[in-house]
């Protein structure tokens, strides 16, 4: 005789449903999604959702933090693993042209895309935390930067910082805008040109 099962079994795989709601957050922002539109590309319905995810400010907080762990992530690693802090923030915008317009996902950046038009402040503040935390690390390296001589001593980590940022928001909103990659990888040499020139180095007398 069969044995009867316990409670009963989810229905769906939690982590494709995840990615699909990525998507559409990405695509149409946090306040022109609905939960039913999250409920259709998910492919579940409200209870599950409810009993998944959490209403639906609870899976943009998770949908934020997994994004930044997948098709974010890039920045991050850029600004750790190059030597130079040029360098990191080329790469930065060099990955963000190819990220921005990868056709296999929406175009743009989420946690820049997701605030426009959005009314409610704990998702505006949220996101806006995030962006200016991201300012926050590339001045830090550019500070380190110039204290170790790699860049002038008279070089503004903040208005350095703020100068990068705005270019890599601004080539997010390109690619929704329909920028290609190539428009994008112009735009990071471009930005990269009016960056200061590291310092040569001095030799011993």
């Amino acid at each position: 005789m069969a044995t009867k099962q316990r409670g009963r079994p989810r229905s769906f795989d939690r982590e494709t449903a995840l990615e699909q709601a990525i998507r559409t957050f990405w695509e149409h922002g946090y306040e022109a999604t609905s939960v039913s539109d999250l409920t259709r590309v998910m492919g579940i319905g409200a209870p599950s959702l409810y009993a998944a995810f959490g209403d639906k400010r609870t899976l943009f907080d998770e949908v934020v933090v997994r994004y930044g762990h997948t098709h974010g992530a890039f920045s991050g690693r850029a600004l750790a693993e190059e030597s130079t802090v040029r360098g990191a923030v080329s790469r930065l915008l060099h990955e963000a042209a190819a990220e921005f317009t990868d056709p296999a996902h929406p175009r743009g950046c989420l946690v820049i895309s997701a605030a426009t038009n959005c009314t409610t402040p704990e998702v505006e503040e949220a996101l806006r935390a995030r962006r200016n935390a991201n300012v926050t690390e590339i001045e830090s390296r550019i500070r380190a930067a110039v204290a170790a001589g790699e860049l002038p001593a008279g070089t503004e980590p903040s208005a350095l910082a703020r100068y990068t940022a705005a270019v890599f928001q601004g080539m997010s909103q390109q690619a929704r805008d329909g920028a290609t990659r190539d428009d994008l990888e112009t735009v990071a040499d471009l930005a990269m040109q009016a960056w200061p020139q590291a310092r040569p180095a001095q030799n011993g007398a």
